[in-house]
C-alpha cells in the first residue's frame, strides 16, 4: 500500500459514498440513437453559477466554459457588443474577483486567459512516467467490453447477458490479457481479487489512492468523465429507471471499475505517488473560480445582454392606434406548429401568405402524452418530452393481411441484416452482392430517393376513452395552445420531422417535444379526437364551442424539404375549395423558407436546399436548431410581422385568459425546460466540442445503436457533431444562454418560481435569463437571487 491508508470510519464511508453519488449525478443522461434528445450538459451543475462551473469543468475536463477572448474582443470592435452591455454585465456580476472598473474590463478582454488542464488521473501520470500511453489503453479496452455489454440490438450476441456492469466486467476483465501485454502485470488477478460489489470497490480503492471527504467528489467526477458517453448512457439508465419509480445502479459499477483501474496504476508506477498526493492535495480544495474565469463569464453576460437589447427593439414598435386596427373577423386558416425555432421562419412565411391567417405557438406533442406503436411494430416509442411518461398509447395498424406481411418482410429483413453482418459473409457477400447496390447508389448520390419520412396509417388510440375523457383531453390540449374560440373552416395542427439519410443523428433533428420522434403522430391523434362528434359535444361543458364547419387537420412539416403535408385522414368534402387553398399557401411558405434557409446553409441554393434531406454524404443536411437564442410566451400580435431570423422559440400565450395561471405553469415547467436543455447543449457543443461535443461526422461509427465513437473505438462521443454548430470555416451557432421572455404579471411569475426550485435554480444560477413583457417592451429584468429589478424598461421607445 503506497498511499498512507486514510482513517477509515463510518464517517468517512459515508462521505465517500455520498460523494460517488454526487459525482454521479453530475454526469448528463445521454438518449440513444433511436430516439435523441437534446440534454443540458450543465444538467448536474445547475446548483452552481456560471464562473463557478467553469471551474469545476476546468479541474475534472480541462474545459473552459466560454468562448475564447478574441471572439468577444471581435464583437466589442464590431460595436455588435457596446460599453452599456459591458457596463450592465459588469454591474450584475456579484463576485469578488470581478474588475474594479469598465476601463480594466476592457483592458482584459484582450489578453486570452490561461488554459487550465484537468487534474491528471493516476492513468495519466502514469503514461508520462513510463511512456505507456494507460488513458488510451482504457478507453480502448472499456470501450470493447462496453459496446458488447450496453448494445440495443446491433451486435449478434453480447458478454455475460443479465449481469449488472460490474459483475460483467469483472468476468470479462479477469481473462483480458491486453493491459498485461501493455505491461501492467496481474492486472487480471488484480481484478479477480477485487471486491464483489461496486461499493466495495469504490471504498478499497478510495482508500489505497488516499482519497480524503474533501477529496472524493471531483476526483470521482474527474473519473467519470474520462469515461465519457459510457458514464452518460449510464446515467441514461438511470433516468429511465427513475421515471418508472425504480433505481438503477450501472453508474456506480462503472465509477468501480475505473477506479480499479487507478489502483492497479497506482500500485504499478510507485515512482508517481508524490505527484498523485499533490493532485489528491489540490482536489481537496473548494471548486471557486479564477478572476480569469469571472471575467469571461462578465463577457458572456454582455454578449447575450447585447442579443437581448437587439431583439428588445425589435419587439419594442409603436402599437397600432385605434383608427389603424380593423375589425376582428373570422381567420381563413389557422395553424399550430411545434415552438421550435424552424418553425418560426415558415410561420412567418405562412402568414405573408394571407393577412387573415393566424398561427400558434405550442409544444409539439399538442399536450398528448403518448406512447406509439409504429406500423409493423409492437414496440412502444414514447411521443413526449422526456421529463414524462406516457399515459396513453395509439398504435398505427394496416389492414390484417398488410400488417401480416409486413412482419414477415420484417423478420426476412432482419435475418438478411444478421447473415450481412456475419463473418463468413463478410467478403462473399460484398462479392455477390455488391453489383446490386449500383443503381442504389447512384440514386443515393444524386438525391433521387424522395421524401424518406414515414408514411404510417393514421394512429388511433388504443385505450377506449369516454366522452367526458376525450373533451378534457380535447380541452387540456386547445387551452394549452391558446385556441378557445374563434375557430376557422379550417385548423392545422402542424407536426414536425426531419427527412435525411446516412445520418446516426438523425432523430436529433426531430421533435424534441415528442421524445425524438416525427410530430406527425401527436398531430394525427389529436386531429381524429377534436374532429370526433363526442368531443365537440363534451366541449361544451369546458366553455369551448367549435362551429360545425371546422375541420382539425393534421400536417407534418419537413424542416429539412420546407414543405408541410396535410393528412387528410376523414372524408370532407365539404372543404375541397379549403384544401385547394391551403395547397397553394403552403407551397408558396415553402418557397419563401427555402429561399431563406438557403442564405445560410453552405452550397445551398434555394433550388438545392431541399435535396440535401436525401444526400447520403451530406454533413450539413439543416441546421437544425443551431441559433437558438430566445424563449418568448405572449400573444402572436406580440411577434407577428417581425423577422425573428429562425432563432425564437415562440409560445403562444395570453395571461388574461388564464385566471389561475395553470398554462403559465406549464410553459416554465415544461417548454422552457425543454428550451434550456436545447440551448444549453448547443452552448456547450460550441464553446467545448473536446468535452460536450460528438465530434466529426466524418470519421463516425454506429456503436450499439448506442451513440458513435470516432474511428474504430474508444470513448462514446455524446452531444452534438461539430458541422451541426460549424460551417468549416466559423461558428454557425451563436452561443447563448436562453433569454426567456413572458407576457405575464411578474408576481404570477415569481410564485411559479417559488413552487418549483429546481426551474427557479436555472434562472438565479444564471443558467437562463427572465424578462416580464408588457405590451411590446421589456417591462422588468429577473436578476438572478434578487427578484426583478427597478431598471428603465429594456426597449422602451421614448
Amino acid at each position: 500500500m503506497l498511499i498512507p491508508p486514510t482513517q477509515i470510519s463510518p464517517d468517512w464511508i459515508s462521505a465517500v459514498l455520498n460523494a460517488a453519488q454526487t459525482a454521479c449525478r453530475a454526469i448528463p443522461p445521454a438518449f440513444p440513437l433511436e430516439a435523441t434528445v437534446a440534454v443540458n450538459p450543465f444538467l448536474g451543475q445547475t446548483g452552481e453559477d456560471l464562473a463557478t462551473a467553469s471551474a469545476r469543468y476546468a479541474r475534472v475536463a480541462g474545459a473552459s466554459l466560454t468562448r475564447p477572448r478574441a471572439d468577444y474582443a471581435a464583437q466589442i470592435a464590431q460595436s455588435r457588443v457596446t460599453d452599456d452591455d459591458l457596463a450592465a454585465a459588469l454591474i450584475a456580476c456579484r463576485s469578488p474577483l470581478k474588475p474594479a472598473d469598465l476601463a480594466l474590463l476592457k483592458a482584459k478582454v484582450t489578453v486570452e486567459g490561461l488554459a487550465s488542464p484537468a487534474l491528471p488521473t493516476v492513468a495519466d501520470l502514469g503514461a508520462e512516467n513510463t511512456g505507456t500511453d494507460w488513458p488510451a489503453l482504457i478507453a480502448k479496452t472499456f470501450g470493447l467490453w462496453a459496446a458488447g455489454h450496453f448494445d440495443r440490438g446491433q451486435a449478434l450476441w453480447s458478454p455475460a447477458p443479465g449481469q449488472g456492469a460490474f459483475a460483467a466486467w469483472r468476468a470479462w476483465a479477469t481473462y483480458d490479457l491486453t493491459p498485461e501485454i501493455a505491461g501492467l502485470t496481474g492486472f487480471c488477478a488484480h481484478v479477480a481479487a477485487a471486491p464483489d460489489s461496486a461499493e466495495r470497490a469504490i471504498l478499497r480503492a478510495a482508500d489505497r489512492l488516499g482519497l480524503t471527504e474533501a477529496a472524493s467528489e471531483t476526483a470521482f467526477h474527474r473519473l467519470m468523465i474520462d469515461l465519457g458517453g459510457w458514464a452518460q448512457h449510464a446515467r441514461w439508465l438511470l433516468w429511465q429507471a427513475q421515471l418508472e419509480g425504480g433505481s438503477d445502479a450501472t453508474l456506480m459499477d462503472l465509477l468501480a471499475i475505473r477506479l480499479i483501474w487507478e489502483e492497479a496504476l497506482l500500485a504499478h508506477t510507485p515512482q508517481i505517488q508524490d505527484q498523485w498526493l499533490g493532485v489528491v492535495s489540490a482536489h481537496q480544495m473548494p471548486v471557486a473560480p479564477t478572476a480569469d474565469q469571472v471575467v469571461d463569464t462578465i463577457l458572456q453576460d454582455a454578449v447575450e445582454r447585447a442579443h437581448q437589447r437587439r431583439l428588445a427593439s425589435l419587439l419594442a414598435r409603436p402599437a397600432p392606434t385605434d383608427g389603424q386596427q380593423t375589425p376582428k373577423t373570422r381567420p381563413v386558416l389557422q395553424a399550430a406548429f411545434c415552438i421550435d425555432v424552424r418553425s418560426e421562419v415558415i410561420r412567418r412565411a405562412l402568414e405573408a401568405q394571407n393577412p387573415a391567417i393566424e398561427t400558434v405557438g405550442a409544444a409539439g406533442f399538442f399536450g398528448l402524452p403518448l406512447g406509439h406503436k409504429a406500423h409493423g411494430t409492437d414496440q412502444v416509442a414514447a411521443h413526449l418530452p422526456v421529463l414524462l411518461k406516457p399515459a396513453m398509447t395509439a398504435s398505427s395498424r394496416a389492414p390484417a393481411a398488410a400488417e401480416q406481411a409486413d412482419r414477415i418482410a420484417a423478420r426476412a429483413a432482419r435475418a438478411f441484416g444478421r447473415f450481412r453482418q456475419a463473418a463468413v459473409s463478410s467478403f462473399a457477400f460484398v462479392e455477390a452482392a455488391g453489383p446490386l447496390y449500383g443503381a442504389k447508389l447512384v440514386k443515393d448520390a444524386l438525391g433521387w430517393q424522395g421524401s424518406v419520412l414515414p408514411q404510417d396509417p393514421c394512429p388511433q388510440l388504443e385505450q377506449a376513452l369516454s366522452r367526458a375523457d376525450k373533451a378534457a383531453t380535447a380541452a387540456a390540449a386547445l387551452t394549452a395552445m391558446g385556441l378557445t374560440s374563434g375557430f376557422a373552416r379550417v385548423v392545422l395542427l402542424v407536426g414536425h420531422g426531419a427527412s435525411m439519410v446516412n445520418n446516426p443523428y438523425k432523430s436529433a433533428y426531430q421533435c424534441g417535444a415528442c421524445g425524438g420522434h416525427s410530430g406527425a403522430v401527436s398531430a394525427r391523434v389529436l386531429a381524429t379526437l377534436l374532429n370526433d362528434p363526442d368531443t365537440r359535444a363534451g366541449l361544451q361543458s369546458h366553455g369551448i364551442t367549435v362551429p360545425p364547419d371546422t375541420l382539425f387537420l393534421a400536417a407534418l412539416h419537413d424542416t429539412t424539404t420546407d414543405t408541410v403535408t396535410p393528412f387528410v385522414d376523414i372524408p370532407c368534402p365539404d372543404h375541397a375549395a379549403d384544401l385547394s387553398r391551403l395547397d397553394d399557401w403552403l407551397g408558396g411558405a415553402g418557397h419563401i423558407t427555402r429561399e431563406e434557409r438557403a442564405r445560410h446553409l453552405p452550397g445551398a441554393t434555394p433550388q438545392t436546399v431541399a435535396n440535401r434531406a436525401s444526400n447520403w454524404a451530406e454533413t450539413r443536411p439543416e441546421w437544425g436548431l443551431a441559433g437558438c437564442a430566445a424563449f418568448i410566451a405572449a400573444p402572436r400580435a406580440m411577434t407577428s410581422g417581425l423577422d425573428l431570423a429562425g432563432r425564437t422559440f415562440l409560445h403562444s400565450y395570453d395571461w388574461q385568459a388564464d385566471p389561475g395561471f395553470a398554462t403559465l405553469q406549464m410553459i416554465l415547467t415544461a417548454p422552457v425546460v425543454v428550451a434550456s436543455w436545447i440551448t444549453l447543449q448547443y452552448y456547450g457543443s460550441a464553446v467545448a466540442p473536446a468535452a460536450f461535443g460528438g465530434g466529426n461526422k466524418l470519421i463516425h461509427n454506429v456503436l450499439g445503436g448506442i451513440g458513435v465513437v470516432e474511428g474504430n473505438g474508444g470513448r462514446l462521443r455524446c452531444g452534438l457533431p461539430w458541422q451541426a454548430v460549424h460551417d468549416g470555416t466559423k461558428l454557425a451557432h451563436d452561443p447563448l444562454r436562453l433569454s426567456v421572455m413572458v407576457a405575464a404579471p411578474q408576481e404570477a411569475i415569481t410564485n411559479i418560481l417559488t413552487r418549483h426550485p429546481d426551474l427557479s435554480a436555472l434562472f438565479d444560477n444564471g443558467w437562463l435569463h427572465l424578462f416580464a413583457l408588457n405590451e411590446h417592451h421589456i417591462a422588468a429584468r429577473y436578476r438572478p437571487g434578487q427578484g426583478w429589478s427597478d431598471e428603465p424598461p429594456i426597449g422602451f421607445a421614448a
